[in-house]
């Protein structure tokens, strides 16, 4: 009789419990609901102020992620979810506690959805980036006519990294700041078609863009096509450099040009500033890239490519970059299916002439215009 007592009890006490336990789940959902709605609901304001995308591109990329990069709903956290607090995050670079607070979950239950996010954003990099087209021959835009055949940019960023004490000093630059040197490359739009991260701080940039297009599934480059590199790359076959020893910067040319030197670097500058802006954009708009940072090396890497993707994503799916006026114009810095494609960074005869040639044209053409 005992027994059964107990029994009954204990299914008794269960029963009260689980309804409890559902209650209190169901607050806490609705809860958690709430603060999703006043984070990125509420409208489009504060949807970028707090994940730096509109609501319906919001919503495009977790379904995106959904449908094609392997996230899931689950039990305690929805998708839209994990991916708000994987975008606040990485616009804020705020750290672990302080996300537990502004999302009610725990540190272990936000460290493993940001990977499981971090993941499906990599696994989609196909899609995020953009195949970089060529300048056409009838191009008109004043910037880019001169180019014809270009691809875009590149050039080499530093980003903060943290890396042990024993290995800080090859990722050490010339400023002291632990870096990792990243290789960027970009289209005229303003958006990435290849970024390599991973190479020390120490490690010059002609040397990245070696590796870079040595790998397999590096960056290809047709032959005849080429993409405009800073001073510090070689004038060779696929990368068009500016002539050393003449003014190059934007913020150099206070009087015209009086050679035909000078007004290709003034050209060129003005065509090749878009990597420039493209930094700019990235590092303004995800602070994960400039302020210090909380996450080891080998996860800073992936979470580097993550920033460039959303970065494509954003500029892909809103009308309107909320950057674009915040960042100034002249911005500086502080595979196997390709068979005739670039495999080695040297000079070239053919280049040099190929760029004295430009510069010629060039000049030609601007004293007709200004009637020299």
């Amino acid at each position: 009789m005992v027994r059964w007592f107990m029994l009954g009890f204990l299914i008794i006490n269960h029963l009260i419990e689980s309804k409890t336990l559902r209650r209190k789940y169901l607050m806490n959902f609705n809860s958690r609901r709430d603060n999703m709605w006043s984070m990125v609901y509420q409208s489009d304001t504060t949807s970028v102020v707090n994940i730096r995308m509109s609501i319906p591109a919001f919503s495009k990329l977790c379904e995106l992620l959904e449908t094609r990069g392997g996230l899931r709903n689950c039990k305690h956290m929805l998708v839209d979810e994990q991916v708000a607090m994987f975008l606040h995050t990485l616009a804020h670079n705020e750290k672990n506690r302080i996300i537990v607070n502004r999302f009610q979950r725990s540190g272990e239950t936000i460290s493993r959805y940001f990977k499981l996010v971090l993941d499906a954003v990599c696994r989609l990099h196909k899609e995020f980036y953009k195949t970089p087209v060529r300048v056409p021959d009838n191009e008109t835009d004043e910037r880019w006519k001169w180019f014809k055949g270009c691809l875009g940019a590149l050039d080499g960023t530093y980003i903060k990294v943290r890396v042990p004490t024993c290995d800080r000093k090859p990722y050490r630059t010339r400023k002291g700041e632990i870096c990792t040197n990243v290789l960027g490359v970009c289209i005229r739009d303003l958006m990435f078609s290849y970024v390599l991260a991973g190479w020390e701080g120490s490690a010059a940039d002609s040397r990245v863009l070696r590796d870079a297009i040595s790998r397999p599934n590096g960056l290809k480059i047709t032959r005849g096509s080429y993409y405009l590199c800073d001073a510090g790359y070689t004038n060779g076959d696929g990368f068009l450099t500016p002539y050393r020893g003449q003014r190059y910067h934007l913020n150099d040319w206070s009087h015209p040009p009086t050679t035909a030197k000078e007004l290709y670097n003034m050209k060129y500058s003005s065509a090749r500033n878009v990597i420039e802006r493209c930094f700019g954009l990235l590092k303004a708009r995800w602070a994960i890239l400039h302020d210090n940072c909380y996450h080891p090396i080998e996860s800073m890497l992936r979470i580097i490519i993550a920033c460039c993707l959303m970065h494509n994503f954003i500029r892909t799916e809103m009308s309107q970059d909320p950057l674009d006026n915040e960042v100034a114009m002249d911005h500086t810095q502080d595979g196997n299916e390709h068979d005739n494609v670039i495999s080695t960074v040297e000079t070239s005869q053919g280049w040099s002439d190929r760029r004295d040639n430009l510069a010629n044209d060039m000049f030609n053409e601007w004293n007709i215009t200004h009637g020299n």
